[in-house]
């Protein structure tokens, strides 16, 4: 027997698959596990052990009939006996008609399959929404994400004894999403303060905002643009705590067990999509503009 999985992105919603991924190894304990998805996340489903073999969707245009054709055709080569669609978007639900729609193998949101997973209509997180997908064929509840086997040496990096993660970015072309550079400043002086140095993450497209808290916070550290995501679950495994905006390191830091305080707008809905750990806080406003850096030390998790 083998068993397809479709998880195609993105980064925050992909480490929240990883127990469900789990989940399923464990019900089709003895059976093939096939995951497909997309390139940036092919080395971490490998890494995870979850599955036999991960296969890259290259997610085919409509001007790409070529490729679509040869991914179709290597999906019904495969013989699945089950196929769980952890995507739930429209590009998996034309999968299903065009594979000729599968209805008895298919677990997901496509209209006719056996196991039918309905769109909610009210905000509902996805953990939940996919806890209760799985619940359709006998699968326990996955629990939360586990990143025990993301491992890296982070001793190059020469961090001290008590650190704190910030991490100021997110999506470029939403910046509403994010806490002013001032106030990661600020916070970051509060930080000193209580004995912890503050660590700044990002990516290199987020290099001017990193810059301009460290122009105001110089004791700070940047390891912009240096981090895999390896390097971010071992780091969160060790810090003291993490404060960041709506992001998806934010879900791999919280994930590995870091105290996280997450800072989000009315740009995202925190019912729908927010990171999973053992300790996890959000905090809210209508405009990240409003929410003053005390607002955030008032909220903040006990340090470890």
């Amino acid at each position: 027997m083998t068993i397809l999985v479709i998880k195609h992105s993105a980064l925050g919603d992909m480490i929240m698959a990883l127990p469900l991924l789990r989940a399923i190894r464990q019900h089709h304990a003895g059976e093939r596990i096939v995951l497909l998805t997309t390139a940036p996340y092919v080395d971490l489903l490998q890494r995870s052990g979850l599955a036999d073999e991960v296969w890259t969707d290259p997610r085919p245009k409509f001007w790409q009939p070529l490729q679509l054709w040869r991914l179709l055709r290597r999906i019904r080569g495969a013989g699945f006996s089950r196929i769980y669609d952890l995507q739930g978007s429209q590009r998996t639900k034309g999968y299903y008609r065009l594979l000729g729609a599968p209805r008895d193998i298919w677990v997901g949101n496509a209209p006719g399959c056996r196991y039918h997973i309905p769109d909610p209509t009210e905000p509902m997180h996805i953990a939940e929404l996919r806890r209760r997908q799985l619940a359709l064929v006998g699968i326990a509840d996955p629990g939360l994400p586990d990143l025990t086997f993301l491992q890296a040496d982070i001793a190059r990096f020469s961090l001290p004894a008590h650190f704190a993660l910030l991490v100021p970015g997110g999506a470029p072309h939403r910046p509403a999403k994010r806490w002013p550079v001032g106030h990661f400043a600020a916070f970051g002086h509060h930080l000193l303060t209580q004995g912890m140095t503050p660590v700044l993450i990002g990516r290199a497209a987020e290099r001017a905002e990193i810059e301009a808290i460290l122009a105001a916070c110089p004791a700070a550290i940047s390891l912009c643009d240096q981090t895999s995501i390896a390097d971010l679950a071992t780091l969160g495994r060790v810090a003291s705590l993490c404060v960041g905006n709506d992001t998806g390191p934010m879900h791999i830091i919280a994930a590995a067990g870091c105290p996280s305080l997450v800072l989000y707008s009315a740009e995202s809905d925190p019912r729908k999509v927010s990171p999973r750990g053992d300790w996890v806080r959000l905090l809210q406003r209508p405009s990240l503009q409003n929410l003053t850096v005390a607002d955030a030390i008032a909220a903040l998790p006990p340090a470890r």
